[in-house]
């Protein structure tokens, strides 16, 4: 086998050769011990109260309630749990904040800009809706360290009756309301006590009540996550369906303390320590390595691939293909058109909309191909005082790695492309302030008037506002690492091993059959043909001596 210190010039895919073998799924062509073990093992089981927990919190006197409100649940469990609330106020769940201790960049909801709703500030009480929290009406004015805002019903109901209203600042309702505005649907305030009383451990529910909704709705920001992800097929997740292994997200998302293990700002391209052993390895499973290790198939032909290709790469052959699209484009610089009686409106296509006055033009797309990056787990953020250049596209996140770098392997990604709004003088991206119904509310009392929105969100964040604006076509790279295919779903050695395969725009490297040089293709074939001939050759040779010798 050629090692990468061995590749330069034809590249690193070299070594798979004219009998490159299909990439098969990595899940599940297992070697045959560790199959065994597998199969052995128990699935996990949907959160329950009753069969999941060594208490029965019906019969807490603490939890007997009435409960008034959200955080007066928070109050009666720390009565027993006294340190939960200490630890989730350590996580990035809570502070939505991160200091990269690489790039020095400071992450997190509340700092970084995407091309969805762009950014947080000034918008709070919308996007905490999807905060573990209570509260979070203004940045300047939420209590971090009180512990009676931390929600613990949003992680930990069983009933699938709790449902943080979605401009409560995470808050349920406590009355009936309607949402969204003359809608017609309304609302009913949660029944906390008997919530209260059947917690238990986190699910997928709980954990895609937000996931599975970032961007604004279901399937919107992903693409690997939506709603179908709850009770997936095993066709769409091998790991997470109901009548397969039943994961859980915390079946390979483990935590400690509450901190969740699997940190898109700290990605793991490639995990060397392989499965993971307590004691020995990181205690996290949430990389394919750490449950199937680095060299996985009994075929050695395709554990050639893995130190340069993702697991990932051959066992999502498409995202977003559970039934629901996922968003693909969005263009803010259409947003705030009005039809002909001087009113919002929005366009449907199917179940999806393609246009909307408050948010501009959308495209969805399901069964979506993803696109392909060499990538060593380094992403560096466009934030907001960084200058960018609006003659081309802006990427929000630069990914790092190459096909040169051992650490990098090649990875699918959904691209999210999109228009967004800069500032025109200082060229930077814009944070505008959309929710509310204030006079600079974009979609409130300021009538979408790009001005006052840009000027109070680039304010709220202590950034200088020219007074002049425009739109920037963006990137947003989002690695691809849910909805796992069964293996006989795997892409094929053509997928990639042809003129037009997945990997045809991916360059800096040799791949066979892709005709990056022909001469090479020409030399190789020749070279087996010429083997084939004195192979001939010679048995002709042996075949003649031995008749000779008789």
């Amino acid at each position: 086998m050629i090692t990468r210190t061995q590749r330069p010039g034809l590249g690193r895919l070299a070594a798979a050769g004219l009998t490159a073998m299909s990439l098969a799924v990595l899940v599940w062509t297992t070697p045959a011990a560790a199959a065994d073990v597998m199969a052995q093992l128990p699935s996990a089981t949907t959160a329950t109260a009753s069969k999941t927990t060594t208490a029965d919190h019906s019969k807490f006197k603490e939890l007997e309630g009435p409960f008034a409100t959200g955080p007066e649940v928070t109050e009666a469990c720390l009565e027993c749990h006294t340190e939960a609330a200490d630890h989730i106020q350590q996580t990035t769940h809570w502070t939505w904040a991160f200091d990269h201790p690489v790039t020095g960049q400071d992450l997190g909801k509340r700092n970084v800009v995407n091309n969805f709703c762009v950014a947080t500030a000034t918008n709070w009480p919308r996007c905490t809706s999807c905060h573990i929290g209570y509260g979070w009406t203004d940045d300047k004015t939420f209590d971090f360290a009180a512990e009676r805002n931390v929600d613990c019903l949003v992680c930990h109901d069983t009933t699938g009756n709790y449902k943080k209203f979605p401009t409560g600042a995470g808050h349920p309702t406590y009355e009936p309301k309607e949402f969204p505005p003359k809608s017609g649907n309304v609302w009913q305030p949660p029944d906390l006590v008997k919530i209260a009383q059947n917690v238990g451990p986190t699910s997928r529910e709980t954990c895609g009540a937000c996931h599975f909704y970032g961007g604004g709705g279901d399937a919107v920001k992903h693409g690997d996550l939506d709603s179908t992800m709850a009770r997936p097929s095993k066709a769409l997740d091998v790991h997470m369906a109901p009548d397969g292994l039943n994961f859980q997200c915390s079946t390979c998302h483990t935590t400690g303390s509450h901190e969740v293990t699997g940190s898109r700002y700290v990605t793991k391209a490639v995990d060397r320590l392989g499965i993971d052993v307590p004691g020995h390895t990181d205690d996290t499973r949430a990389t394919c390595e750490s449950c199937h290790a680095m060299t996985p198939h009994e075929e050695a032909k395709l554990n050639d691939h893995t130190d340069v290709v993702a697991c990932t790469t051959c066992h999502v052959p498409e995202f977003a293909r559970g039934g629901k699209a996922t968003k693909m484009w969005w263009d803010w610089s259409t947003a705030g058109k009005l039809n002909e009686e001087g009113k919002p409106f929005t366009v449907k296509e199917g179940a999806d909309v393609i246009y909307d006055t408050k948010k501009g033009d959308f495209l969805w797309e399901a069964n979506v191909v993803p696109e392909y990056r060499w990538f060593n787990g380094a992403i560096e953020y466009t934030l907001i005082d960084d200058t960018i250049d609006p003659s081309g596209v802006v990427p929000i996140n630069t990914l790092g790695g190459g096909p040169d770098d051992p650490d990098s392997r090649i990875w699918p990604f959904k691209v999210m492309r999109g228009k967004q709004p800069y500032d025109s003088v200082n060229n930077v991206l814009a944070v505008p302030h959309l929710f509310g119904k204030d006079e600079s509310a974009f979609w409130g009392a300021g009538k979408f008037d790009w001005i006052k929105a840009i000027e109070a969100g680039m304010q709220a964040r202590n950034v200088d506002f020219s007074g002049e604006y425009d739109f920037v076509e963006t990137t947003y790279h989002w690695p691809i690492v849910h909805m796992v295919a069964p293996k006989d779903e795997a892409l094929e050695c053509e997928a990639c091993h042809a003129e037009n395969g997945r990997l045809a725009n991916l360059g800096g490297f040799y791949m066979p059959g892709r005709g990056d040089f022909g001469w090479l293709n020409t030399l190789g074939w020749s070279l087996a043909g010429l083997t084939l001939i004195g192979v001939i050759v010679h048995a002709l040779l042996r075949v003649v001596g031995a008749s000779r010798r008789k």
